[in-house]
């Protein structure tokens, strides 16, 4: 059961029909859970209380989603399902790019979203990688360290810069990057990978500004030199 009794979820959710298929659900594999029905109680809650998931609705009646999201990735990288109404692929990228790990669209499976959450707890049960010349990954602390230089990283940007640095030199297209870095890859876009390789491009110039390590292929994908 991946530790479920050890984990902890956050619901911030309005509806309470919604909320009680969703904890009745969690209750069943074990998992301990919190309501919330405003965005802002939800935020209060998690400066209090130790978390290890949030599962955030979009249509909150005193905020919005994906403004909640923002706010709790300026303090913290906990894992963050979307639950919303909405189908609109822009709203899906939207949500991805501003630190989602997954999005499910009502109505769903309360099994189903049970399951997205056991994927996600196995993705991050971890064990000790390694170096890569200038870099040092530590997996138990979710951390790389770049010419002695502890790099800040999101959730997405860690897991796609230790991928690259898993096998130095070797293309990886696009769609095996979402396949094996994001949690719903069929929901992420080419764009989306664009836009963090920029980010990590940067953040490693950040720390050498002759850094150029990150090579795109065109048409093909990307690769890093060490």
């Amino acid at each position: 059961m991946l530790g479920s009794m050890n984990k902890h979820i956050l619901l911030i959710e309005d509806e309470r029909s919604i909320a009680d298929t969703i904890f009745y659900a969690l209750e069943t594999e074990n998992f301990s859970a919190e309501w919330k029905t405003l965005g802002q109680d939800g935020l209060d809650y998690l400066k209090s209380h130790t978390v290890d998931l949030i599962i955030l609705d979009v249509g909150l009646p005193d905020m919005n989603g994906f403004d909640v999201c923002k706010n709790i990735r300026t303090f913290s990288d906990i894992p963050i399902i979307f639950l919303t109404a909405r189908k609109d692929e822009i709203d899906r990228v939207v949500g991805f790019e501003i630190g989602a790990d997954d999005y499910v669209v009502k109505p769903f499976s309360p099994r189903e979203l049970v399951a997205r959450i056991k994927v996600i707890f196995k993705r991050l049960q971890t064990t000790p990688t390694n170096s890569s010349g200038v870099f040092q990954v530590d997996d138990l602390k979710g951390r790389i360290v770049y010419e002695n230089t502890l790099m800040d990283l999101t959730r997405y940007e860690y897991r796609l810069l230790k991928l690259l640095l898993s096998q130095p030199e070797r293309i990886f297209s696009r769609a095996q990057l979402m396949e094996q870095v994001w949690d719903a890859p069929e929901a992420s876009m080419d764009r989306t990978v664009d836009a963090h390789i920029k980010m990590l491009r940067g953040k490693l110039r950040n720390i050498d500004a002759d850094a150029d390590l990150i090579k795109t292929h065109r048409g093909m994908g990307y690769s890093i030199e060490v």
